[in-house]
């Protein structure tokens, strides 16, 4: 198995002393602007559909459109920083997540709301594959573990300051500025770039067009059709988007796996730490977005507020804000496989409980919300578990040293994400309590074939 720790493209040598604590803290901005654009409408949502007079079903396009555009445009964006530089790409980001903020905080109709947020799941959709890409490109070996598990921190308090705000800035002001915040942090981060981190050269290379296009097409497609489930249900229209995606995506392989220069070379995403690594995030993706977007619902449902919501949803980000940076320093020394397991099984475990809290009402009967916070903080736990070593895994396989490959990743990483938005959706429209109930026990489910997925390929010293 090759590491690719020192490993970067052709033309892209890394400047002396250029991974500073200010580039790192550059970069981690652009991942706060992005995580906090993921979940900031979570909570505001029964706001949202109340002004709107919208069902539940239209309304969650709100969030899947934004994580729709979001992943299925990573693997570009991730080759377009390859082609024309990544600190570029990831500039103009951060500009247009910025606008389309704004666009958000003034949309006068749902239809509206739903396109700036798709537009701007687009423009943010850089965001990954470019912060990982220069991280990757400025730090090596020790310090790229560190910088990692600081980005997973970030990750973190993006998910704190997502839902938490959301809840008290529309309890206090109106949804519309829970969007508002999102456009100085990304200035600031614009700035911070453009003063502390070097000019990424891009690299002259052939455009795939047909794999381009073939995946972002596909993968989009099959987000739709799932997120089309709660509002048409198993209809005609779901199943051609679900037929046609999967062909696409089929045709997608087999055309990079013809071609002499892929858009993705599968046979390294074929690799077994990729697929280890790609695989413990969907899971983990799909737990935070399924619990970000449940709970929240599940809390005003009961009668409480959306700050009170938004205040409890803490429990989870301030796990990962806490044992990220751990996570990292120590990840090599006990082994990123066992790390990994350990927080899908925590995983399965957490959302076991949820699903018996809520079908039980133990929340209103004998737990109180101290109960259910603990859940949440072991919810948290076990995302930081999974966070970092699958983040770490994909940057130090051979195609995590590409910005498609880093998109590919991210794209099935935040593609968790919106399918579980999706499903939160789908069950809840089978019934209030039996819905919450399947809601958590899918994810428990999609945690458990994590943790399947984690023995996939040999098992080497340096990952236990």
């Amino acid at each position: 198995m090759t590491d690719t720790d020192n490993r970067v493209p052709a033309g892209t040598a890394v400047p002396d002393e250029a991974g500073t604590p200010l580039a790192l803290a550059a970069l981690l901005s652009g991942t706060l602007v992005g995580t906090v654009s993921n979940s900031v409408v979570n909570v505001p949502m029964p706001a949202i559909l109340a002004e709107f007079d919208a069902p539940l079903g239209s309304g969650v396009f709100v969030v899947v459109g934004f994580l729709m555009t979001f992943t299925a445009t990573m693997p570009l964006v991730g080759w377009i920083g390859d082609r024309f530089g990544r600190r570029r790409v990831y500039c103009a980001s951060m500009v247009a997540t910025a606008v389309c903020a704004l666009g958000a905080a003034t949309a006068p109709s749902l239809e509206l709301l739903i396109l700036w947020r798709c537009v701007g799941g687009a423009a943010a959709s850089a965001l990954g594959p470019a912060v990982l890409g220069l991280l990757t490109w400025l730090f090596a070996g020790e310090r790229r573990g560190r910088a990692v598990g600081l980005w997973a921190s970030v990750n973190g308090i993006g998910q704190a300051i997502g839902p938490t705000m959301g809840g008290f800035v529309a309890d206090g002001w109106g949804w519309r500025w829970v969007f508002v915040p999102l456009v100085p942090v990304a200035l600031a981060g614009l700035i911070g770039t453009l003063l502390h981190i070097p000019r990424h050269p891009g690299t002259t290379m052939r455009f795939d067009t047909v794999g381009a296009t073939s995946l972002t097409l596909g993968s989009g497609l099959l987000i739709l059709g799932v997120a089309l489930v709660p509002q048409q249900g198993l209809s005609a229209v779901v199943a051609i988007a679900v037929t046609v995606a999967v062909a696409v995506l089929i045709f997608f392989v087999r055309h990079c796996l013809r071609v002499p220069e892929p858009f993705v070379d599968v046979r390294l995403v074929a690799e077994a730490r990729f697929v280890r690594s790609t695989l413990g995030a969907f899971a983990f993706m799909f737990s935070l977005g399924a619990t970000l977007l449940a709970v929240p619902l599940y809390l005003v449902g009961s009668g409480r507020t959306g700050s009170l919501a938004g205040a409890v949803l803490l429990a989870i980000p301030a796990s990962m804000v806490i044992l990220g940076p751990l996570v990292g320093r120590y990840l090599d020394r006990v082994g990123a496989r066992r790390v990994l397991r350990t927080g899908l099984a925590l995983l399965i475990l957490g959302q076991a409980l949820l699903c018996a809290a809520v079908g039980t009402h133990l929340v209103e009967k004998r737990w109180g919300l101290a109960g259910f916070v603990g859940v949440l903080v072991l919810i948290g736990i076990g995302t930081a578990f999974v966070q970092t070593p699958a983040a770490t895994g994909a940057t130090r396989s051979p195609a995590g040293a590409q910005g498609t490959g880093l998109g590919l990743f991210n794209l099935v990483r935040f593609g968790g994400s919106a399918m579980s938005a999706a499903w939160v959706a789908i069950a809840l429209g089978l019934g209030t309590t039996i819905g919450f109930m399947l809601a958590f026990a899918m994810v428990s489910v999609v945690a458990a074939l994590g943790l399947l997925g984690s023995f996939v390929g040999s098992d080497p010293m340096s990952e236990r």
